[in-house]
């Protein structure tokens, strides 16, 4: 089932999110989840920690990642430094709950170790690890994890992670691939600003070059789409 939220600014999208996010690890017994870096989830990471702290029971949860650049996990550019900074230090979460990727190791071999981590720890359905929620963001150019329109091929990846090269800087990073972003439960893009109305459109409505962006790719098969959009970024579809 796709669902679309449309809100009127990129704190409001954070907040309803946020409460959305409550209502589905209260029900979960240990809640599995993939984040997404970007400017929209730090202003999540910032509310949640602020308002969420003692009412989220945190040692529930298991936190990995969609995707991560090739970084040592100090460098500003890390998505586990960004939620480090925002989240996990402000709330109770054990050490053993965060699974994060080791961008400062050989990326074809981290792709391989960081896949295998997800296969052993995450419940297994047909074959794929499965997330009970995965955060996406989508670039201006209908990227989404770290899948770009010019590698759109590793979306159908076999193997649960991959290397991708940022199409611009040559950076590159770790991504879950296709079969697993699709296998979760619930699948949230948080999608903000209107740079990204365009693509909003194209794929919503499905027109012009829809196809050639992977965020049009995201179809979980047994589970839930739901895109959380701001005015700016719903512009082109109301």
């Amino acid at each position: 089932m796709k669902e679309i939220k449309i809100y009127d600014s990129k704190q409001t999208v954070a907040e309803e999110f946020s409460v959305f996010f409550k209502e589905l690890a209260a029900s979960h017994k240990t809640f599995n989840v993939a984040l997404s870096g970007g400017s929209t989830p730090k202003i999540v990471f910032d509310y949640l920690a602020e308002n969420f702290e003692e009412t989220i029971d945190w040692s529930r949860i298991n936190f990995y990642w969609g995707d991560e650049r090739c970084v040592l996990p100090t460098d500003e550019e890390s998505n586990y430094k960004m939620t480090v900074t925002h989240l996990l230090s402000k709330v109770a979460v054990p050490e053993a709950n965060i699974f994060r990727v080791q961008g400062e190791n050989d990326p074809i071999s981290e792709a391989v170790r960081y896949g295998a981590v997800l296969a052993k720890n995450l419940p297994n359905v047909d074959g794929v690890p499965k997330f009970d929620l995965v955060i996406l963001g989508m670039g201006d150019d209908g990227h989404t994890a770290s899948i770009f329109p010019h590698e759109i091929e590793l979306w159908d990846a076999t193997e649960n992670c991959e290397v991708a090269i940022h199409p611009d800087s040559g950076q590159k990073r770790i991504t879950l691939t296709g079969k697993v972003i699709n296998n979760a439960a619930v699948v949230a893009f948080l999608v903000t600003g209107g740079s990204k109305a365009e693509k909003v459109k194209e794929i919503l409505k499905e027109v012009e070059n829809y196809r050639d962006y992977p965020a049009t790719l995201v179809q979980p098969t047994t589970g839930d789409l739901v895109w959380f959009l701001d005015a700016d970024a719903a512009k082109e579809i109301n």
